[in-house]
């Protein structure tokens, strides 16, 4: 297929009346959450998300629009992002510990070297670090985890903005803002080299969860989907080295695409797909290399082996059998459980790999969704950014679960109280058992839902 770039001047069209008030009224209520709004204010955060939501699915389920209104619509879901450029993130404190890193690295510190709880027993604090800041990190006994282009963008951030935490989260968001958009124009280019309708990339665009996590919460899932994306265009034009250039970036700002390099392999073959694998390792290394040392090594060790056998946040199977171990061993087996569960989606995913039947490009997102929704559900820890991942790749195929799975899992913020966070797990088995349904539905009936086709 011919490679086919966006018109210079979007040809926008103005859709009907309905729909343009349901476009405004969507971004009226993103600002509403995003500046009026705590998440321990449960009811109004649902009513105003369910709000969001309603309007979403009201636009994905009308006959298809023309390619005018897709980039209306498109526009639309880039005002809602704008809209939120100078909130504060509201249901994440994520950003005390970006902040923290940050100023360190302006500093001359090393992120990775001690822990925040170290600082504060030693009594002695760099310029901007500061016990309030201390006080509001969600992990201050634990090492940062952030791979080295987010604590580039930390970094950057603290640089421009040193004494503001509110500042520096408007540097991020900008940021944030330049590779969502980059996104949506990167899935209008790759609809239409696979000849798909451009209508799908609304369910990306106009997604609530995405808007609210991406660009009002900061989370970096939104770059780390900009540059896979990228990898993923520029692996389609055969152009490899600056896949290579692209997919270093996507792993050294989340490292979670790793988990899609075995599907390449059999698609780049095993020469072109060792040199591919070779290069983007280096990079990522190279990436690295202003904080690497063997403290770095250690640390960052750690915190990786904390993720899979200490933390646990609205987990799937892995609740079930976590239940299993305590009833015939009277304590919590996640030390077992949770690198058991790593090891099992590494092993499916290679099957995958190997067993592939259709290997094309056209159908990797199949074969990444079948990935990354095997990792989400044996994961010990899925936080609600993380089904970025799976909505961006349904957009290629004929699933819609990943929809729902947006839908339901922001109902996980319930949890959160005044005083503590208290997970709920009839609110975890709600939301598994809608996303395991709609799975169930689509396979059984071999159709998506009605969503853009």
């Amino acid at each position: 297929m011919n490679k086919i770039a966006l018109p210079t001047i979007l040809p926008v069209e103005r859709p009907e009346w309905k729909k343009c008030f349901i476009a405004a009224l969507m971004i009226a209520t993103t600002a509403c959450i995003g500046y009026g709004l705590e998440r321990t204010e449960t009811a109004a955060l649902f009513g105003l998300y369910g709000l969001l939501f309603a309007g979403y699915v009201y636009l994905l389920l009308r006959p298809q629009p023309s390619d005018g209104q897709v980039y209306f619509f498109v526009l639309t879901g880039i005002a809602m992002r704008v809209v939120l450029l100078f909130s504060f993130p509201n249901l994440s404190d994520d950003i005390y510990r970006f902040v923290w890193d940050g100023r360190l690295i302006v500093n001359g510190f090393n992120p990775f070297n001690q822990l925040p709880s170290d600082y504060i027993r030693e009594g002695v604090l760099p310029p901007g670090l500061t016990p309030e800041l201390f006080a509001k990190l969600n992990s201050p006994d634990y090492f940062t985890v952030y791979p080295p282009v987010a604590q580039a963008i930390f970094w950057f951030a603290c640089y421009l903005s040193p004494n503001s935490v509110a500042g520096s989260a408007v540097v991020m968001k900008i940021i944030l803002l330049a590779a969502e958009t980059g996104t949506l124009i990167l899935l209008l280019r790759l609809l239409r080299h696979f000849e798909l309708p451009v209508s799908r990339v609304l369910i990306y665009a106009l997604n609530p969860l995405i808007v609210l996590e991406i660009s009002g919460n900061l989370h970096f899932e939104g770059l780390m989907v900009f540059f896979l994306m990228l990898a993923f265009y520029w692996l389609n034009q055969a152009r490899d080295l600056r896949a290579v250039l692209a997919m270093a970036f996507s792993i050294a700002s989340k490292l979670l695409p790793l988990l899609f390099f075995p599907l390449l392999i059999r698609r780049l073959g095993w020469k072109r797909a060792f040199v591919f694998f070779s290069l983007t390792g280096l990079l990522v290394l190279l990436s690295f290399a202003p904080l690497l040392n063997t403290v770095f090594l250690n640390n960052f060790g750690a915190s990786l082996n904390l993720y899979f056998r200490q933390f646990e946040f609205n987990a799937g199977f892995y609740y079930l059998l976590r239940e299993i171990g305590e009833h015939y061993s009277g304590q919590n087996l996640i030390r077992f459980i949770g690198p058991g569960l790593a090891v099992l989606t590494a092993l499916i995913v290679l099957f995958k790999a190997l067993f592939e039947r259709n290997v094309s490009w056209q159908t990797l997102p199949h074969a990444a969704l079948f990935a990354i929704s095997t990792y989400l559900l044996l994961a010990t820890t899925v936080h609600p950014w993380y089904t970025a991942l799976p909505l961006v790749w349904c957009l290629f195929t004929r699933w819609r679960y990943p929809v729902v799975w947006t839908a339901l899992i922001f109902l996980t913020y319930a949890g959160y109280g005044p005083d503590k966070f208290q997970e709920s797990y009839g609110i975890v088995e709600l939301e598994y058992a809608g996303v395991l349904a709609c799975l169930i539905w689509e396979s059984r009936f071999k159709s998506s839902l009605s969503t853009p086709k």
